[in-house]
């Protein structure tokens, strides 16, 4: 094979289609745009314009707010929790805390805290350390003999 036999693999690159240059192209003359009206000008932008009449999203009311300060939390499940540990990848011997969490991979970035769920089992028992959780989690886990701890700052 040399440099000047290189191919790409038939139909991996697509010709751009090239409008408004004559009628051999199939997209001569009006370019696909039809003949006359809004559409076929250029410049227009016509999103939610309703020919003058009061626009849809400006009749309806606007209702509730984002809170700008609100918290927010990575959501785990007790589930993930024992899967994680079956596997190896946490150590249900020692305290599991946000930062081991982040490593095992079973969380990314912590955010404003992990928050535990109590979707799934909890065979393990395992002492666990975190901002928050629900407090079916916290039965579940000390039904299965472990303990979890929520940080004092969650609390507030």
């Amino acid at each position: 094979m040399k440099l000047h036999e290189l191919r790409d693999n038939e139909g991996a690159a697509r010709k751009k289609k090239r409008v408004a240059r004559g009628p051999g192209s199939g997209k001569g003359k009006t370019a696909g745009r039809g003949i006359k009206g809004q559409k076929s000008r250029s410049g227009v932008a016509i999103g939610g314009y309703e020919g003058g009449q009061m626009p849809l999203y400006r009749r309806l009311p606007k209702r509730g707010f984002t809170k700008p300060n609100a918290k927010s939390f990575a959501v785990i499940n007790l589930g993930l929790i024992e899967k994680f540990i079956a596997e190896g990848k946490l150590d249900a011997k020692a305290e599991i805390n946000e930062d081991a969490l982040v490593a095992s991979g079973l969380v990314r970035r912590k955010l404003d805290g992990v928050r535990v769920l109590a979707k799934g089992e909890i065979t393990s028992k395992v002492t666990l350390n975190v901002t928050g959780a629900s407090k079916a989690a916290i039965e579940a886990v000390e039904k299965a003999g472990g303990k979890l701890t929520v940080a004092a700052a969650a609390a507030e």
